[in-house]
């Protein structure tokens, strides 16, 4: 099964009246069940496709993920339709539309900034009116700051970068390289001001509703309505939307394609678009149903988007190796003697794909990137040596086989002190680049036999500035502590990813998105 933040029991049922989330090996193919293939954005129509009356499976995936999976045939037979927020990237893959079929739009939900009421008054944006250019002029300026889903895991994070950057290069047509290359130096003004980021939509706005830190977020409109307190700013030169297109795999046989002419006419019929409207706060996007007072009357304009891959492509590297404000991510890792074996060997693995050996696009971006900053962490009965690494701009190579080498070399012996770890880990952080987002992986497979208690870090991590508490993200694994694991992630911020019926390898590359 897929590693995926573990965010309580609740997310590990099955849910009832005949629709169920599970991971790619609990798929099966019963002749009455549409499966489908889906970005986590639309988890929260879970409750509302149960009252449905057909069966249904989904299963979800990172955007990039998602894409590759279907482009390269591996969702063949596997599902019958895909479920993203937007087909845009999938649709400048080779070979990708060949694989699918009929597409039926759901919903939209355009990428906006929403701002503190009051930071937007003290702006002079309390009527929601701003454009792209006048907002990255503040940012520049540094009189806001604000977080961002990472575009390389984010359809909204992808779609904002989009957004940004075609209205940043006065671009009329689908972006193309020249351009790209031509505005990334205002693209590093713009996210100059990004302090928050995240691995999907829905984590950035419970992290901002929890903790703040921010003057605002940029997200789909459908989240901020959620939000307490924001004016949500509709950038006068446009915006890239999100319109959810459910679509049916060529693949799919015909008792399945019954299913989901079924499933995508009930979703758009009148009563169904309202209670998404009302209840996800969408857009519809049938004429019959009017859109609600809370999305203004102001038409939206789109934003052109690129037309190619390799443009797209280069969008998001640009953004992770010059514009977003770089990484410090400190590991924390379990090498003790219950690792020995196969588990120290997905250690080893898991690290070794962070520096390049996975050659995918979501695993070319998940890679440790130019200007990050790699601190390494290894603990047993005690905390070994650390070791950190500095990846230069320009060509990182070097520096990533010496990560390489080190994590090849690691070892398993001893006990386990996890949190003599973490707050090495911790008292390692306050030394850290404050212009540097700063974040740390906690990797055990086991409960906490040695040194200092889960009470001793809860004293030192509330002695800590407010400003210098990075966010932990723990990884599940073997027989760890859920219940302690929980209450780290809890307290910092974080969030708990389980790879103890998986790979580890795909944890670590998902919280790649979360720093």
């Amino acid at each position: 099964m897929t590693a995926r933040p573990f965010l309580g029991a609740a997310l590990a049922l099955a849910l009832v009246l005949g629709l169920a989330a599970c991971g790619p090996d609990d798929i099966g193919d019963d002749p009455d069940t549409l499966r489908i293939l889906a970005g986590s954005e639309v988890k929260d129509l879970e409750p509302l496709l149960s009252r449905s009356g057909l069966k249904v499976k989904i299963s979800y995936t990172g955007t990039l993920d998602g894409a590759e999976q279907v482009a390269g045939g591996g969702a063949d037979g596997r599902y019958d339709a895909v479920w993203f927020s937007s087909n845009r990237y999938l649709s400048l893959i080779d070979g990708a539309p060949a694989r699918l079929s009929t597409e039926t739009r759901i919903m939209v939900s355009p990428v906006l900034l929403g701002l503190r009421t009051a930071k937007a008054r003290e702006l002079g944006w309390q009527d929601g009116k701003a454009s792209w250019k006048q907002i990255a002029t503040a940012a520049r300026e540094g009189k806001f700051t604000f977080g961002m889903a990472n575009p390389a895991s984010s359809n909204s994070g992808f779609s904002a970068l989009v957004g940004v950057a075609a209205a940043l290069s006065d671009a009329g047509e689908a972006l193309d390289a020249a351009q790209v290359s031509a505005v990334t130096p205002e693209l590093k003004e713009f996210f100059s001001a990004q302090r928050l980021t995240a691995g999907s939509s829905g984590w950035l706005a419970d992290a901002y509703a929890r903790q703040g830190g921010v003057d605002g977020i940029v997200n789909y409109e459908s989240v901020l309505l959620g939000l307490k307190d924001l004016t949500l700013v509709y950038p006068e030169d446009g915006v890239v939307t999100a319109d959810y297109p459910l679509t049916l795999l060529a693949s799919a046989p015909p008792e399945k394609r019954e299913l989901y002419g079924r499933l995508a006419a009930w979703l758009r019929t009148p009563d169904t678009q309202r209670e998404i409207m009302t209840t996800t706060h969408r857009r519809p996007v049938v004429p019959e149903v009017e859109p609600g007072p809370e999305f203004g009357t102001a038409p939206l304009l789109e934003l052109p988007f690129p037309n190619r891959r390799a443009a797209a492509d280069q969008l998001i590297t640009a953004y992770l190796d010059e514009a977003r404000v770089p990484a410090h991510a400190l590991f924390v890792l379990d090498t003790s003697g219950s690792m020995q074996g196969e588990r120290i060997e997905a250690l080893r693995e898991a690290l070794v794909m962070l520096t390049g050996a996975d050659r995918s696009a979501s695993g070319t971006f998940s890679r440790f990137r130019s200007r990050e900053t790699v601190t390494m962490i290894p603990f047993n009965d005690g905390v070994e040596a650390s070791r950190t690494f500095t990846l230069p701009a320009g060509d990182p190579g070097p520096v990533l086989e010496e990560i390489e080498g080190y994590a090849q070399g690691l070892g398993a012996d001893g006990g386990t002190a996890i949190y003599d770890g973490l707050r090495a880990a911790y008292t390692e952080s306050t030394r850290a680049d404050p212009d540097h987002y700063t974040s740390i992986v906690l990797m055990t497979d086991g409960e906490n036999t040695d040194g200092a208690s889960l009470e001793d870090f809860e004293s030192l991590y509330r002695t800590l500035p407010e400003g210098r508490r990075p966010r932990t993200f723990v990884v599940l694994f073997g027989e760890s502590d859920v219940e302690e694991m929980n209450a780290v992630a809890e307290l910092t911020g974080g969030a708990v990813f389980d790879a103890r019926d998986g790979s580890l390898a795909a944890a670590f590359k998902e919280i790649r998105g979360y720093q």
